[in-house]
């Protein structure tokens, strides 16, 4: 049970984060006439639920059933919100609508200076990754049809692209993107590159965008310098001709030419990284803007110093290699899998795979979609910026869901005196 202060942070941290996401500038698709919510407050209720750990929208209403007075006057929430009420209004959102509320969110922390690199970078990083989760319905538009066998079932996969601002101690996911389901990744890259653009180009939020190979192609990386921007590729077959160079010209480099190393202890094994840089001399056709090639080498000793895995990654990037020092360019290819961690929490925590809570309508299986990374995103700079210990930023996700629910539960006024919200009016809204 968290105490009396923790209590109030949280409670202070949701009030504000709520205000910073702008719902009420989320238009309102459903017919005006007989509605008795409005479109914030059930926004609000679907959140909320999702911070306290809820796993479906009938949990949902059970948390606007009990949630106590002062809770309800913090929230807006002043009875119980029916499932279907929520599911209903979920419908009328416009997919391409709800991602501003995560926009301004970021909007937010960016003013508060809250989305700084972290110590050893120089430059704001945002790397990009595709996720899915199935569902039973199907509509070929935003769930693509798909099946495991002649005897499986037919199955909808909500695809999306998620970008995460991996340079940040709090990897928080600053956008998401839709992938159609006439397309793939592939397909979907310059379309995710370019909404980031919009979006952020007027901040100095990030200068290098990182992707697996599984985009690495000439016109992606073409794509992301036309926004003056710098891109770093995984690099695997599907590149065949830069990526036999890549292991002709750095493949056979020995431990001693390395530029940088790391080691990480996990468990009893220790994990060794390695970087080894070419500058490109080169201009593969169409790759004009390619200036280095790089190698990162991982061994895995177990206690007794004996070698028990090891592999060679390659990676392309439009920045030349003297920009940054080697231990950097260690520390962003490293970082990149920080936007694996994001989607493994929104599996692990926030239960995306096995509790979409809408599955037979995939459009608002995607509008939940993007208020999980909503979700996800408010309490990762909770967690590991505003949090300033080391122990509390350590929390696990899972506990720290039961940390706001309980708080939820035990809130009083004596909790909130005192507190104000984003525009110094009191955190307690009028009965």
């Amino acid at each position: 049970m968290p105490d009396r202060r923790m209590t109030r942070r949280l409670a202070a941290m949701l009030a504000t984060r709520l205000d910073e996401a702008q719902f009420d500038e989320v238009h309102d698709g459903r017919d005006p006439r007989g509605q008795r919510w409005e479109m914030k407050t059930l926004l609000t209720a679907v959140v909320a639920a999702m911070v306290a750990g809820a796993k479906s929208l009938a949990e949902a209403e059970r948390v606007t059933e009990t949630l106590p007075r002062a809770a309800r006057r913090l929230l807006g929430i002043h009875r119980r919100i029916s499932d279907t009420t929520m599911r209903d209004a979920l419908g009328r959102v416009e997919p391409d609508d709800i991602p501003k509320s995560l926009h301004a969110l970021v909007f937010a922390a960016h003013r508060r200076k809250a989305l700084r690199p972290v110590d050893g970078l120089p430059f704001g990083v945002v790397s990009l990754d595709g996720k899915a989760f199935s569902i039973p319905g199907c509509d070929d538009f935003y769930a693509q049809r798909q099946t495991q066998g002649e005897k499986s079932p037919l199955i909808g996969v909500v695809r999306t692209i998620t970008a995460t601002l991996t340079s940040n101690a709090a990897r928080p996911c600053i956008d998401v993107t839709p992938v159609l389901a006439h397309t793939n990744e592939m397909g979907s890259f310059r379309h995710a590159i370019d909404h980031l653009a919009k979006t952020y180009g007027h901040l100095d939020l990030y200068r290098m965008v990182t992707y697996d190979a599984g985009a690495c192609s000439v016109e992606n990386a073409t794509a992301v310098r036309e926004h003056n921007l710098h891109y770093l590729f995984g690099l695997k077959g599907t590149q065949p001709t830069l990526y036999e160079a890549a292991k002709l010209w750095l493949g056979s480099l020995s431990t001693d030419q390395a530029l940088a190393t790391t080691e990480d202890v996990v468990g009893s094994n220790t994990i060794v990284r390695r970087i080894y840089i070419g500058p490109s001399t080169e201009e593969p056709e169409g790759w004009a803007h390619l200036r280095t090639v790089l190698r990162v080498e991982s061994e895995t000793l177990d206690s007794g110093g004996r070698r028990i895995a090891h592999e060679n990654r390659y990676f392309v990037s439009s920045l030349a290699a003297d920009r940054i020092a080697p231990a950097q360019w260690l520390l962003i290819i490293r970082s990149h899998w920080g936007v694996e961690t994001t989607h493994q929490i929104l599996d692990v925590a926030l239960l995306e795979d096995d509790h979409p809570w809408i599955e037979s309508e995939p459009r608002s299986a995607l509008v939940v979609a993007v208020l999980r990374r909503l979700v996800y995103t408010m309490l990762s700079l909770f967690r590991s910026v505003t949090q300033r210990s080391d122990e509390r930023r350590a929390i696990p996700w899972r506990q720290l869901l039961c940390d706001i629910r309980d708080s939820l539960l035990i809130l009083t006024e004596g909790h909130l005196e005192g507190l104000r919200r984003r525009k110094h009016q009191p955190l307690l809204a009028p009965a």
